[in-house]
This record gives structure tokens, C-alpha cells and sequence, in this order.
């Protein structure tokens, strides 16, 4: 699960829509591929800072988690956000995809759990996001 995590990161989730963006046919697949990461994550910066959930800890109040954090904050998760959103608009764009991409996101997200850097709610209200968000880009990029 260390591993599978990091598929809900920066890196893994900007570079299909970068990629994507050089390639003729499919720009406009990758501009809604960015557009879903960049204003799902933008979401979730500003809840995480005004809902201020804390992260899974002890009854000491030590944090729980296997994996570094990235801030204090839990609500709601930027990795299943990200994967999320990468995955449906994916999905949307190519519907064959959708068999090995949605899966991985759902994975994403119980990775994050498993690791114990966010409650369930978490990764569903970042899941709920980065669908929102992958609708409201394909729409207005794809469709």
C-alpha cells in the first residue's frame, strides 16, 4: 500500500495531462486532466486549512500514520482527490480505461486509510471531489 499511495500524488497525477497536452488528437483530454487535478487540489487546500480535521492519532495524540505527512490536516484527502479526478476524467475521455483507472483510484483511497493518514470520510468526500471535478472539466473541455 506504501506504494500504490503515491499513485494519488503530484507527480503521478499531473503527468498523463502533461503528456497528454503534446499530443495532437488528445489536448484537449489533457487540459481537462489538468483542469480537474488543479482546481480539485485548490478545493481541498482551502477545506483542509478551514475544517482543520486532524489527522488519525493515538489517545496521546500522536499521529498514527505509516507514511510522511504532508500537513496536519485530514479533510479531505488530496491523494484520493487527485486520483480520483485523473481516473474519471480518464474514464470519460477513453471508457476502456475505466476497468484498470477506477479501480486504482478506489485503491488510492483505501491506501490512505490503511495507512492511517485519513478516516474513511476523508477519502470519500476527496473521491466526491475529484468526480465533481472531472465532470465539470470534461464538460467543459471534452465535450
Amino acid at each position: 500500500m506504501r506504494y500504490l499511495t503515491h499513485l494519488g500524488g503530484t507527480t503521478a497525477t499531473l503527468l498523463p495531462g502533461l503528456v497528454l497536452l503534446f499530443i495532437p488528437t488528445l489536448r484537449d483530454v489533457g487540459a481537462a486532466v489538468l483542469i480537474a487535478n488543479a482546481s480539485s487540489n485548490l478545493i481541498v487546500q482551502v477545506l483542509k486549512r478551514w475544517v482543520a480535521r486532524p489527522r488519525p492519532c493515538d489517545a496521546n495524540g500522536r499521529p498514527l500514520a505509516l507514511v510522511p505527512l504532508p500537513d496536519p490536516f485530514s479533510f479531505p484527502s488530496g491523494h484520493a482527490t487527485a486520483a480520483t479526478a485523473v481516473a474519471v476524467t480518464l474514464s470519460l475521455a477513453v471508457p476502456s480505461l475505466a476497468a484498470l483507472l477506477l479501480p486504482l483510484a478506489v485503491l488510492v483511497a483505501a491506501s490512505r486509510v490503511t495507512l492511517r493518514v485519513h478516516h474513511i470520510g476523508d477519502v470519500l468526500a476527496g473521491a466526491a471531489l475529484g468526480m465533481l471535478a472531472a465532470l465539470l472539466a470534461a464538460r467543459l473541455f471534452m465535450l
